[in-house]
């Protein structure tokens, strides 16, 4: 099948230009100006808009089964509505619980994923640790294109890695040539606070933010960088919400540490003041992990994104519908944490990144999908409007608006955290593996039409642990 994408101006993470795309076996072929269209070639007219690579949601949650219930939206729904925000492909997270088998619990979500609708690849998660689980992370990144492994510092006693688990954990993924991600919430401090608070009478939604506060998330993101400093392995730290977990990072990278940042868009956008509703079912659709932030915490998110010092937006999509929710009426402890996101997170970015002048719509398209390409090494595969790429692309009408509603949402949830948020610059056309999928309100995704996307492994680096270990050997002379 062939596709002409005409008149538009493509932005990519280094430059803007005027050309045309030519997509032909779900590859672009070509990009330049005026093209001739081969006999039969379907033309789409993107006179006037922004032609740009399809987002890389690098954070989502679909179906995941967590606190006792499932997410409501599956695959199949979750990848159909990111493709209508001008989301392409997700990479999702296997989450093995307390000793279960880490390849199969891969193969069970594997089994899930091939409904998706879009592209998709997954971290998997290191809860607990043996020589199987060792023998397994060598088995993920030789044969089935695992580059990142995912360790939840928080949630004790489900699927909280110790650090014990940490440190084998790091260790092998730098033999490996592995990426490590980390879930920054201290859980011993989260347990201790939650029953202390649970305990003084406070048991609707607002005592989860005071059981969270920055601080807890400051120390794990400290600590998980330090191990990840003296195991001379590349860290990424998840969903970033506060200064506190920001100031971590970019401490280390100014000591010249390999530290990734992610910020999802609610933490950008959505601040605690929502856990004071008196509503219970307003504030519980705001319970996630870590929670909003105050607007302080909002402003310098921001700076960091602008800065460089975070380098991914995400969205953490992990939706539960009301009757869910209710599960923790009486103890806002047992709420499952989770908000939408996946299809307005590019469409929030551009209102309230390029439209107000934080981001430029290269820096736009760095921050929603060119980095988390480069960083899981998809890149030029994903990420970038050029000759050779997989043929996913949003196409985005600047002047177009909407306004952003549950009741028209293609998400399977009954809340959007961003509800009435009023849009500027709006994704009107999807094209999937060369494919239009979505085009001015029209959703024209299959099932099963994603492909399972291989990560593959950078070489390892066995030189700086070695050359430390010279340095500060007995008797070492440090040379200039």
């Amino acid at each position: 099948m062939s596709l002409i994408i005409r008149g538009g101006t493509v932005v990519n993470a280094d430059q803007s230009f005027t050309a045309d795309v030519y997509c032909e076996d779900g590859i672009i072929q070509a990009v330049g100006a005026d093209m001739d269209a081969p006999s039969g070639v379907e033309i789409l007219d993107a006179g006037g808009c922004y032609v740009m690579p399809g987002g890389i949601d690098p954070h989502t949650h679909m179906q995941l089964p967590f606190m006792g219930t499932v997410a409501s939206d599956d695959f199949f729904s979750g990848t159909t509505a990111g493709a209508v925000g001008g989301t392409t492909m997700i990479i999702d997270f296997v989450i093995p619980g307390p000793q279960e088998d880490v390849l199969e619990t891969y193969h069970k979500w594997r089994d899930w994923a091939e409904q998706a609708s879009m592209d998709y690849s997954f971290h998997v998660a290191i809860t607990w640790w043996n020589e199987s689980v060792h023998e397994a992370m060598g088995t993920l990144t030789r044969e089935y294109g695992v580059n990142s492994f995912k360790h939840f510092m928080a949630y004790k006693g489900a699927i909280m890695a110790d650090d014990e688990t940490l440190v084998k954990s790091f260790t092998r993924a730098r033999e490996l040539g592995a990426l490590c991600t980390v879930h920054a919430e201290n859980g011993e401090l989260v347990d201790h606070l939650q029953e202390k608070i649970f305990e003084s009478g406070i048991t609707g939604p607002e005592g989860h933010p005071l059981s969270r506060p920055p601080e807890v998330e400051g120390e794990a993101a400290n600590r998980a960088i330090r191990f990840a400093q003296m195991l001379d392995v590349p860290l990424y730290v998840v969903h970033n919400s506060c200064a506190h977990s920001l100031n971590e990072i970019a401490r280390a990278r100014r000591e010249g540490q390999r530290v990734y940042g992610e910020v999802l868009t609610g933490h950008l956008l959505v601040d605690d003041s929502v856990y004071l509703n008196p509503d219970f079912a307003y504030a519980a659709a705001h319970v996630m992990s870590p929670p909003f932030r105050s607007k302080g915490n909002k402003e310098a998110l921001w700076r960091g994104l602008q800065s460089g010092d975070l380098q991914t937006t995400a969205t953490d999509h992990c939706c539960f519908l009301a009757e869910q929710k209710a599960m923790g009426k009486d103890d806002f402890r047992k709420i499952p944490n989770g908000t939408g996101g996946i299809e307005d997170r590019m469409h929030v970015l551009w209102t309230h990144g390029v439209n107000t002048g934080r981001l430029t719509m290269n820096e736009f398209v760095a921050v929603t999908s060119a980095n988390t390409a480069k960083i899981f090494n998809i890149y030029p595969r994903k990420g970038v409007v050029a000759a050779g790429s997989d043929a996913d692309l949003a196409i985005f009408d600047p002047k177009a608006t909407h306004t952003i509603s549950a009741k028209t949402h293609h998400q399977n949830v009954d809340f959007n955290i961003f509800e009435g948020m009023e849009i500027s610059g709006v994704n009107v056309s999807t094209v999937s593996q060369g494919i239009v999928v979505y085009q001015d309100g029209d959703v024209r995704t299959e099932k099963g039409a994603g492909r399972y996307i291989d990560r593959p492994c950078y070489a390892p680096y066995y030189g700086a642990i070695e050359k430390r270990s010279a340095a500060t050997a007995p008797g070492a002379v440090e040379r200039s």
